[in-house]
């Protein structure tokens, strides 16, 4: 592998930036996709094959390409060090997450209540300054509070998360959502929050709750979620 690419790959993974690897198997020819020109169907199959998370080879008219899809691991970023992140937590990281907790009250957000992941103590909006929102993001908020869970919300709204949820009844979110107007957030993006958050399944215990968001985000993962 060229120095060149090389780099080029190391700094795309530091950004969390979704890049394909492709060689040509007979030739050795590589090209970083999508940063790099080449070939249009080549340039297709790494577009698909990035969407999907797959790597595999391709042949594209006489050649041979390995293509690496290097996407970056997916992430969620729980609002609120709540009973309902306790179960959803182990949920995401068996899912393949890497899991964030955001919450400045320190006596919830312990590393005794949620052990091996990482915990964020600053404000929500700041906390999510500061680690960054990509498409490979999913944000839920749980605390029920408006201190907390505007904020979040809003900067989620301003990015492009591939999920947004946010827990509570349909009154308390129509109210969250005149709130949010108020503040200036226009109804297309606050058609992109999935609220009441999960899948329905009639969940009732935490647990169950935490199940139907971790489903919900899943399949919002997968292209398996309809518009809200």
């Amino acid at each position: 592998m060229k120095a060149a690419h090389l780099a080029a790959l190391r700094e795309a993974a530091a950004a969390r930036r979704p890049i394909a690897f492709a060689t040509n198997l007979a030739t050795g020819a590589a090209f970083i996709l999508p940063d790099e020109a080449a070939p249009t169907a080549l340039a297709a199959e790494a577009a698909s094959m990035l969407a999907a998370d797959r790597s595999g080879t391709v042949t594209i008219g006489d050649d041979a390409w390995f293509i690496e899809s290097r996407n970056p691991s997916p992430r969620l970023l729980v609002i609120g060090a709540v009973h309902i992140a306790q179960a959803l937590v182990p949920f995401a990281l068996a899912s393949g997450f890497a899991v964030t907790v955001v919450d400045p009250r320190r006596a919830f957000a312990t590393a005794d209540r949620f052990p091996g992941v990482a915990i964020a103590t600053d404000w929500p909006d700041e906390a999510l300054d500061r680690l960054g929102l990509d498409s490979r993001t999913a944000v839920v908020t749980l605390t029920h509070d408006p201190k907390l869970d505007d904020p979040a919300l809003r900067r989620a709204l301003a990015a492009d998360p591939f999920y947004v949820g946010a827990l509570g009844s349909r009154k308390t979110h129509a109210a969250r959502l005149d709130r949010l107007r108020a503040a200036g957030v226009d109804d297309a993006a606050l058609a992109r929050i999935r609220a009441p958050v999960g899948l329905d399944i009639g969940a009732v215990t935490a647990p169950e709750i935490a199940l139907s968001i971790i489903a919900e985000i899943v399949a919002a993962r997968r292209g398996r979620l309809a518009a809200p």
